[in-house]
């Protein structure tokens, strides 16, 4: 039973403090429409697709109106791609179009899972698939990809990680008319969780039941406003507060996710509980942390504020739900958060304060726009060092980085919608290129041996 104060606190924080509810994704298995040929197997993705989420975007806005929640996003999510192409690899386009076809008619903004999983090792079926990249992403508006190179488990794939070099480097070129665009739908991970709703990293594990209903709540605002109405807190009080406001975003989505699972016929998968902000002011992880008492996001002290408040939102949202996965973090992504922006353009955020972040939040070093002439082996670089620190620390780390054509250090580009615009940020110009071309894998580390 809902009290007046609880129903009034619900309204407040969906018309004055961006409460939202960032997606509805729902995960569907193409293992069953794998065919003799790629063309038939294009053909029976498509099919698949539609009849299983042919009623996804007509639910979830029929949720909203209920409710009064905004549902942002409807998304699916699907086996990778690479798993189901490896008989014919170099076609995987195919496969690739029919998506983007199925996307489109549903109606939605995002499909994810054009996936290769080479934490371990790589075979060449799926060196084919990874190569296919910037022609899929550059030919598509809707299907985003990842690869994962790393895995607490089995170390990292330095000849994967050199190869995603390459590919982000051709997707900046295949993209550059939009000043790279294709690299904001590429996410190359260590540690990639199946049940991811968010974009653009999603793909549907081959664990998962078919279909199922993940869903990723959003409030950054609303943490905001509970820490400004706390200025007086120490910081365990502060703790405390941002747990409590975490359960109230937390529960929102279980209600939403519950009800979705059970109008579409799909099982109800999890809640991510990740504060996923947007470029509009008020909805910034960047402000949350200022809010805490930092001048400006990026100087001495704010890998701590971001880690205390990672933690509390956690807590606080595994009490709210029966089912929490996906990242539950707090996301960085430097062009779809307003503070981080600032404090890009401010020179107080820099490449190496964003890495230390991530090892105490989700993602990875996300969203960020590089120098164009950036060379592919440092961008490999930048990914092994954030590999490294999901390894080591057990956590999902990631990154999308832009290497924008033609632009330099103080340009901006801009993706509109939720993409936002990132300020290129500057890169060391000292080269990794021998470090990077000795290839192998990066054994895991000692306190991977739990058996």
């Amino acid at each position: 039973m809902f009290s007046t104060q609880d129903v009034l606190e619900t309204v407040n924080m969906i018309d004055r403090e961006h409460l939202d509810i960032r997606t509805v994704t729902m995960g569907i298995s193409l293992l069953p429409c794998v065919r003799e040929s790629a063309q038939k197997t294009a053909d029976a993705v498509y099919d698949e697709v539609m009849k299983k989420a042919g009623n996804l975007v007509s639910v979830a806005e029929a949720l909203s109106r209920e409710y009064g929640i905004p549902i942002v996003n409807k998304r699916v999510s699907v086996t990778p791609v690479s798993l189901v192409t490896a008989a014919f690899p170099k076609a995987s386009g195919l496969i690739a179009k029919a998506l983007d076809k199925a996307a489109k008619d549903l109606g939605i903004d995002f499909l994810g899972g054009y996936t290769a999983l080479v934490h371990k090792g790589m075979t060449s079926y799926e060196r084919d698939f990874i190569n296919t990249i910037p022609e899929v992403l550059s030919s598509t508006e809707r299907l985003c990809s990842s690869v994962n190179v790393g895995s607490s488990k089995s170390g990292i794939n330095m000849d994967a990680v050199a190869l995603m070099g390459n590919i982000i480097k051709k997707c900046a070129e295949a993209t550059k008319e939009r000043c790279g665009f294709g690299c904001a739908k590429l996410v190359v991970f260590c540690n990639a969780v199946e049940d991811n709703p968010f974009m653009a990293g999603a793909f549907h594990g081959v664990g998962e039941a078919s279909p199922v209903i993940n869903v990723g709540v959003s409030g950054p605002g609303v943490v905001l406003h509970a820490i400004e109405a706390a200025p007086e807190s120490n910081l365990t009080e502060l703790s405390e507060t941002i747990k409590r406001t975490a359960f109230k975003i937390t529960r929102a989505g279980q209600l939403v996710a519950k009800e979705a699972a059970s109008r579409l016929g799909a099982e109800f998968g999890i809640v991510d509980l990740s504060l996923a902000p947007t470029p509009a002011r008020g909805d910034s992880v960047a402000e949350i942390l200022e809010m805490m008492g930092l001048e400006r996001v990026g100087t001495h002290g704010t890998t701590a504020c971001l880690a205390m408040l990672n933690d509390a939102v956690k807590k606080g949202g595994v009490m709210a739900s029966s089912k929490v996965g996906g990242l539950s973090g707090a996301f960085i992504p430097v062009s779809e958060d307003a503070g981080m922006i600032d404090s890009v353009k401010e020179g107080t955020l820099a490449l190496d304060k964003l890495e230390a972040m991530t090892a105490v939040c989700s993602v990875g070093i996300d969203m960020v726009a590089v120098p164009g002439d950036t060379p592919e082996d440092t961008i490999a670089a930048i990914i092994a060092d954030e590999a490294a620190i999901g390894m080591v620390n057990n956590k999902t780390t990631a990154v999308r980085v832009i290497p924008a054509p033609g632009k330099n250090v103080g340009d901006e580009v801009n993706f509109g919608g939720l993409l936002g615009k990132a300020p290129v940020m500057p890169v060391h110009p000292e080269s990794s290129s021998a470090f990077i071309r000795r290839g192998g894998l990066i054994p895991a580390p000692i306190h991977s041996n739990k058996n």
